[in-house]
């Protein structure tokens, strides 16, 4: 059994912030190399990293960053918090048939808006513990979901409806930042952890320091991988300018002449729960809100009307469904309406096939056609990788079907993509894992998300 330390100090009352240090100092093997042959990045230990000399070109315009002398970096160790005493007046009964983060109470340090962040418990923590104090009893007197950190009481247990208090040791994940100041020395800024979406720390611009390399730190890690150092080889995504007309001007022609000639046109966001909102931190984080901001700001003259539909936990399938006369049945909440473009989102069709897609997409298409109305589709962004099929949230090329099938059916049919999907892949390239900019954990965009959304969509009009 490995030894354990922990160096820890008070978050709130009740919270402990922990971090865990492995005894054990193994070397890995692991290096991450520069332009050069020799490696820029090597794992030393279970939480060391070697930083070598050498140069490392950081994307187009980014420029070159000299490394003078090596360094060798000490990783925090993981982060645990530590909950003591979780006053809850009651807990709901624990309902197994429901979806995992809804089968019983969310535990507070774990709960990312309506789910929790999946494995970052550690089970055997949990303790519970009646109103008279009584420690109760795991499947006699509750029931809880391991991997998503929900609690609920069994029928029949004798505390049901009385309060309790929960403790228990959870993790969060933490970016770090290996950067270099002007004088090309090596320097580690440690991010702040959180349950979901932490961000990488910020830089000292008075030191002139870049940022080179990224470390990913998730709840639970028991020691770097080659999965913890994202290098930093392109800041920023490469936008795409059109030199002579905009992808609009083509495959969007209606719109295109609306928008210079200043006349008012009207969009619809038709999708499932990220164009409901998602979670964007307010209506105008929204990407369809960002868009229109961006495309007024573009275009001055623009004079664009914004409606949404969206449809949480829902596909495409649900609106044609619908009844006549229901809130979102398809003929009424997406065709009556008129709009003359459709910015059309969902992840939630991930589960077609191409050959899926292009059926039930042409349908769509020819009812759009049939009233006027110019069809964007957007492809969809990145969620928890076992949802995708993904062994490692390291993930460049979106894996799933439907997004090749997406993009073969516009090529097919000269539908404007906005193909939000590579600037998810390119994310690696900025150093920053997906998964952090999920809010909810799974599959909900923050708002950096609704973001590349916006700017997929507006790079058919640049």
């Amino acid at each position: 059994m490995k030894k354990i330390s922990r160096r820890s100090f008070v978050l709130s009352a009740g919270v402990e912030f922990a971090v865990l240090a492995d005894a054990s100092k193994r070397a890995s093997a692991c290096a991450i190399h520069s332009a050069g042959s020799d490696p820029m990045f090597e794992i030393v230990g279970d939480w060391q990293i070697r930083v070598n000399k050498g140069t490392i070109q950081i994307g187009e315009h980014g420029g070159h960053v000299t490394v003078h002398e090596p360094a060798t970096l000490n990783i925090d160790h993981a982060v645990s918090i530590e909950t003591s005493g979780e006053n809850w007046e009651n807990l709901p009964m624990y309902d197994a048939k429901a979806a995992p983060w809804g089968r019983g109470a969310r535990l507070r340090q774990l709960d990312t808006y309506e789910t929790t962040a999946a494995d970052m418990l550690v089970p055997e923590s949990v303790v519970i513990h009646g109103s008279n104090g009584e420690q109760l009893r795991l499947h006699e007197d509750y029931e809880l979901e391991p991997k998503w950190a929900t609690v609920g009481f069994i029928a029949g247990s004798n505390a049901a409806g009385k309060p309790v208090t929960i403790d228990y040791t959870c993790g969060w994940g933490r970016i770090d930042s290996i950067v270099v100041n002007s004088h090309g020395n090596v320097t580690l800024r440690m991010g702040i952890a959180h349950r979901a979406t932490p961000e990488p720390p910020a830089l000292l611009s008075s030191s002139g320091e870049k940022r080179i390399a990224n470390i990913w730190v998730p709840g639970r890690t028991s020691k770097l991988t080659s999965d913890s150092i994202y290098q930093i080889a392109e800041p920023v995504y490469p936008e795409k300018r059109h030199n002579k007309k905009p992808v609009a001007a083509t495959l969007l022609p209606k719109t295109w002449e609306k928008i210079t000639r200043g006349q008012p046109f009207n969009v619809m966001a038709w999708g499932d729960s990220v164009t409901a909102g998602g979670q964007a931190s307010d209506a105008s984080h929204q990407y369809q809100s960002v868009f229109i901001a961006k495309l007024k700001a573009r275009y001055p003259a623009s004079n664009p009307t914004l409606t949404t539909v969206g449809w949480g936990g829902r596909n495409t399938d649900s609106f044609l469904n619908e009844p006549p006369g229901a809130e979102y049945n398809f003929e009424k909440a997406v065709i009556a309406p008129k709009p003359d473009l459709i910015l059309m989102e969902f992840v939630n069709d991930a589960y077609m096939t191409p050959e899926v897609v292009e059926k039930k997409y042409s349908y769509l298409l020819e009812r759009f056609k049939q009233i006027g109305a110019e069809l964007v589709i957007i492809t969809p962004h990145f969620v928890r990788p076992d949802w995708m099929g993904a062994t490692s949230v390291r993930v460049e090329t979106d894996p799933r079907p439907y997004t090749t099938g997406v993009r073969q059916f516009c090529e097919a049919h000269n539908v404007a993509i906005a193909d939000a999907s590579l600037r998810w892949g390119h994310l690696v390239k900025e150093g920053i894992p997906y998964v952090t900019l999920l809010s909810n954990s799974i599959n909900h965009p923050n708002d950096h998300g609704h973001e590349m959304f916006a700017a997929a969509i507006m790079e058919l009009f640049l």
